[in-house]
């Protein structure tokens, strides 16, 4: 029988969703997190609700009563080569942070292999697909020194679909899922890597939730891909959806956002497929804008990139500026992406300035 494996997440909010997929499957992960964050987690689990088709309500998941296990806590005295895999979890702001900084310089110091689930494509990751010149792409980053010692050979790709978040009525330990969909990640290079990658992917495809008795199949599955382009799919989602939450007047919800004018967002949607296919991503890569549009009327609250903007925070990861400057080097340009650019770094602009 195979050992589980161990896994190293760095951030608590998506990262309790993969740990708690990954504890129902028998694996065992070390969360990176707030010392209020770690303490909650630690004492009372993770929870984490999540639709089941049949069922009325959501079924909540307690990390606690997992086969595998759940431990949560700082990154100081934390060994890198005690995982077989790492996670990165955190929005790439957060990657500069005292404490985090080191220890994830440490992961690419180990040599450890990581699956990214962050909306912000780790600088490394740039490196593997052809038709980017990633180094042109840094001042995309808060921090772009952060990735100098990774090997892009060790850093793969998860696209974060499932839409989740922290009701904010709730403890720091409770993740609500809005969006059940699957995390999609691109292979690594390496065959060893990747069969990392693919046990996981059978272990909780295979995984059952006892609900009161009955066994029950839970959504948000792994599903790992041979293309690098995969992940990117997610693209056009954002500046569809996501970043077009920005307005001059305010956020607004991503339903509202993609329904309120769907031929706009259609033809951004399309602009942004089209980068994607430019770089070689085949169209079975991508997700066609319709199967998007339904999705998104399930989308009642604005994007964590609006809420954390208008929260006034200094810095949140800047998708839209990479897909600016991704198509500038294919010679490509939308206004509509520049407006969003331009809002997002004027408010920005107005964040720092406050603080």
């Amino acid at each position: 029988m195979n050992r589980p494996y161990k896994i190293l997440i760095f951030g608590a909010s998506y990262g309790s969703l993969l740990a708690t997929k990954l504890g129902l499957a028998g694996h065992s992960s070390y969360l990176i997190c707030l010392p209020a964050e770690a303490e909650l987690i630690n004492a009372e689990g993770a929870r984490v609700r999540m639709p089941v088709k049949g069922r009325e309500s959501p079924v909540e998941v307690d990390s606690r009563k997992l086969p595998g296990k759940l431990v949560a806590g700082g990154p100081q005295g934390v060994n890198p080569r005690d995982f077989d895999l790492v996670a990165l979890a955190m929005q790439e702001p957060q990657y500069r942070s005292p404490g985090v900084r080191e220890l994830l310089d440490a992961v690419a110091r180990a040599k450890v292999p990581c699956m990214s689930i962050m909306n912000m494509p780790p600088l490394p990751y740039l490196k593997r697909i052809p038709g980017i010149d990633a180094e042109a792409c840094r001042d995309c980053y808060t921090d772009a020194s952060v990735w100098a010692n990774f090997d892009p050979a060790l850093v793969t790709l998860c696209s974060p679909d499932p839409q989740a978040s922290r009701p904010p009525e709730e403890k720091a330990n409770v993740l609500q899922v809005r969006l059940p969909t699957n995390f999609k990640s691109a292979r690594f290079p390496s065959d060893a890597h990747t069969a990392i990658l693919r046990r996981l992917e059978a272990d909780i495809e295979a995984a059952r939730f006892d609900a009161g008795g009955e066994k029950i199949e839970l959504p948000v599955k792994l599903k790992v891909h041979e293309s690098v382009f995969v992940p990117l799919a997610k693209w056009a989602m954002l500046m569809a959806g996501n970043y077009r939450c920005i307005t001059k007047s305010g956020m607004r919800s991503i339903r509202d956002t993609v329904h309120s004018d769907l031929e706009a967002s259609r033809t951004v949607y399309e602009w942004v497929v089209g980068l994607c296919k430019s770089l070689g991503a085949d169209p079975a890569d991508l997700v066609p804008f319709d199967k998007y549009a339904a999705a998104a009327k399930g989308l009642t609250g604005a994007s964590s990139a609006a809420r954390a903007l208008y929260g006034g925070a200094p810095n949140i990861e800047r998708v839209d500026r990479l897909v600016q400057a991704v198509a500038r080097q294919k010679g490509m340009r939308s206004a509509a992406i520049d407006e969003v650019v331009a809002l997002v770094d004027a408010q920005l602009a107005l964040n720092r300035k406050a603080a």
